[in-house]
């Protein structure tokens, strides 16, 4: 990666940083473009060289998710179980948020609560379910086009992910890896 390239990742990683702080403590509705760009002490203008709305902030910071996901499946041992493989690879997400837990309890609220991020959030959703049931089907040797189980595990997995999410959306003092654990032993009966 050149100087230059190095540099617009950072730009775009602090502009990225301070909107998610904002929208976390704000809302998303409350929060301003401008605010966004003043926060990471850039220019309106230069926000819109990085990203093309406020929506978009938080949906890059999920892509970012959405790509370690696959290699999080990817990197699980070929011998464990299909549904333990799914469950263990969407711990990308829960470590993440562990991260920073009330910035991230904030975000998911504001994430459950806000339809137009909530729908880019499931759009996110089709293509991660279809790269996690593509790497699924390899691991299981078997054609996602013609074998069903990969995406109905996938499907599954996410459902009771989601359940949890917005339980501890909800109610963040609850352990989100504890709800995560209940959705998927209720879901994998």
């Amino acid at each position: 990666m050149s100087l230059v390239e190095r540099k617009r990742q950072l730009v775009r990683d602090e502009l990225s940083e301070a909107a998610l702080q904002l929208v976390a403590f704000q809302g998303f509705d409350d929060t301003t473009i401008d605010q966004m760009a003043a926060a990471a002490g850039v220019s309106r203008r230069t926000f819109f060289r990085y990203f093309q709305s406020k929506e978009d902030v938080i949906i890059e910071f999920l892509s970012d998710l959405g790509r370690k996901l696959r290699t999080a499946l990817q990197s699980r041992p070929e011998s464990e179980p299909p549904a333990e493989a799914v469950r263990q690879a969407l711990r990308v997400f829960t470590d993440k948020f562990w991260e920073h837990p009330e910035k991230s309890s904030r975000l998911a609220r504001v994430t459950v609560e806000t339809p137009a991020l909530l729908g880019r959030y499931l759009e996110r959703q089709v293509a991660w379910k279809a790269t996690m049931t593509e790497e699924l089907a390899r691991r299981m040797a078997v054609d996602p086009d013609t074998t069903l189980e990969p995406a109905v595990l996938v499907a599954v997995a996410f459902a009771a992910f989601d359940t949890a999410l917005m339980c501890w959306a909800r109610e963040p003092a609850q352990d989100l890896n504890a709800l995560v654990e209940e959705c998927f032993t209720l879901a994998f009966r």
